[in-house]
């Protein structure tokens, strides 16, 4: 029997590693307006003791708050979508490398349209505009084989990550995120660690440590973290205990297999009353893939990216029996589309006014090293056997 989800989720100091094989129910939003029902409807769910695996999409965002605004949908993908399982089953030993082929990954957007892109956004920021955008593009291969298994490859690339697999039919969703969204537990506690700020990994251990060292000094990348903490901290407040907002750790450095990250934990206690509809109607989507302020921010996305985000940008997570709730932020997530024979990822970063073009460019190629990294772990005979697709345009936006 094919695996239809699974995940493996940090959860204290081990993980929720489990599969799940027939969902009793599909629950999925094709609509903005039914956006909120179904989260409401997927938390039901999981408080009368059912597991529940989904994600909602960035363009799902105006659902909540019509001044967020976004481009057309990806049309491949429903707005939100959640899958109930009654329990899980065995988790499947890892699949043969050789079960998946898996070609280049090309980005949809050249170099120098990102840097034109980037000075657009520096001047909006003179202008005071804005302060921050998170602008991004995405990146696509050609597919085939078993999306399982290139999702084992990634998990293994990406370890001790929020790692969700969920099989859509025509579309597969294989994230390996390593920033947590939210995670909101049935007596009303609330963390978020949000993640702004990179670094390249060396293999040196002195330069690596050199790099660890200047990315959290780096006047910048805690600009950058801080902007993002300030924004989540307003959007707990909306749902916070009135004196329950704070931060217990800030810019701290987070050690991933390609890339140091630097981190920030920002914690509340939710009002009586609040429900998982509301958690999103406050947070969504993270401030870190948007940038600040928030609706400044995601106008200035819409009039420079022409690709829906899709998932990427959006959240992914599970409820657990009882109604506990984890999702993280859609970064580092493949979506394969078995119609098309293709696979799509998003990169970006943070632009303020201290960015400059050519080291974003560099921060894109870092973030994409986790592809690079499973690739290695697949048939090493078969990983470039495709040809990438070509882009699809060169342009801003």
């Amino acid at each position: 029997m094919p695996v239809q989800a699974l995940i493996d989720f940090p959860q204290g100091s081990g993980r929720c590693h489990r599969a799940f094989f027939r969902p009793r129910q599909w629950l999925q939003a094709d609509r903005l307006a039914d956006v909120p029902r179904v989260i409401a409807a997927a938390h039901e769910q999981a408080r009368a003791g059912a597991w529940v695996l989904g994600f909602v999409a960035y363009e799902a965002a105006p659902a909540f708050d019509a001044a967020l605004v976004v481009g057309p949908a990806d049309t491949r993908l429903p707005l939100a979508a959640f899958a109930v399982f009654a329990q899980p089953g065995e988790v499947p030993a890892a699949r043969a490398p050789a079960a998946l082929q898996a070609g280049a990954w090309a980005p949809l957007l050249a170099r120098d349209a990102a840097l034109e892109q980037i000075e657009m956004i520096r001047r909006a920021i003179a202008a005071g505009d804005v302060y921050q955008v998170n602008l991004t593009t995405r990146l696509r291969t050609r597919f085939t084989g078993t999306p399982a298994a290139y999702f084992d490859c990634l998990r293994r690339a990406q370890p001790d990550a929020y790692c969700l697999y969920l099989d859509g039919g025509p579309w597969q969703l294989l994230s390996v995120s390593p920033e947590l969204f939210f995670d909101w537990t049935p007596d009303g506690a609330v963390t978020t660690r949000p993640m702004k700020g990179t670094a390249a990994r060396h293999a040196d251990p002195r330069a690596d440590a050199a790099a660890r060292q200047a990315m959290q000094a780096s006047a910048k990348e805690r600009a950058e973290n801080l902007m993002i903490v300030d924004l989540l901290r307003s959007d707990l407040g909306r749902i916070a205990v009135p004196g329950s907002v704070h931060v217990p750790a800030l810019f701290e450095a987070q050690a991933l297999p390609t890339a140091w990250q630097m981190t920030s934990t920002v914690c509340c206690r939710s009002r009586a009353g609040v429900g998982l509809a509301d958690v999103f109607g406050a947070l969504f989507p993270c401030g870190s893939v948007t940038g600040a302020p928030k609706v400044a921010a995601m106008s200035a996305i819409r009039a420079l990216e022409v690709h829906a985000r899709g998932v990427y940008c959006g959240a992914v997570g599970v409820l657990r029996p009882g109604g506990h709730a984890t999702f993280n932020v859609g970064i580092r997530t493949v979506l394969v589309d078995g119609r098309s024979g293709s696979a799509e990822c998003g990169v970006g970063s943070g632009i303020t006014w201290d960015s400059r073009g050519a080291a974003e460019w560099e921060e894109w190629q870092v973030k994409q090293r986790f592809l690079e990294r499973a690739g290695a772990l697949s048939a090493p005979a078969l990983r470039h056997a495709i040809a990438p697709l070509p882009h699809g345009g060169t342009g801003p936006g």
